[in-house]
């Protein structure tokens, strides 16, 4: 196997170990925000989980391509 395919299973294994551990924290903050609508500090856990959200938009879309890439090198 070439180094364009370890590449690309070592950052979709990591990256999916970071989300699922991330996971937990990221449902606590939700509670959190929903739980004090009114406080200052509601804006900066939303800031943060939208950060998260951003990133794993990010990871599934360089995901997708890394394993397009890999396919159009094996195969094509």
């Amino acid at each position: 196997m070439d180094l364009l395919l370890w590449i690309t299973i070592g950052f979709i294994i990591i990256g999916f170990v970071v989300l699922v551990s991330m996971k937990k924290g990221m449902e606590s903050k939700v509670a959190f925000i929903k739980a004090n609508v009114e406080d200052e500090e509601s804006s900066t856990t939303a800031k943060s989980i939208i950060w998260w959200i951003w990133s794993t938009t990010a990871w599934g879309i360089v995901s997708m391509f890394l394993v397009v890439w890999c396919f159009h090198n094996h195969f094509g």
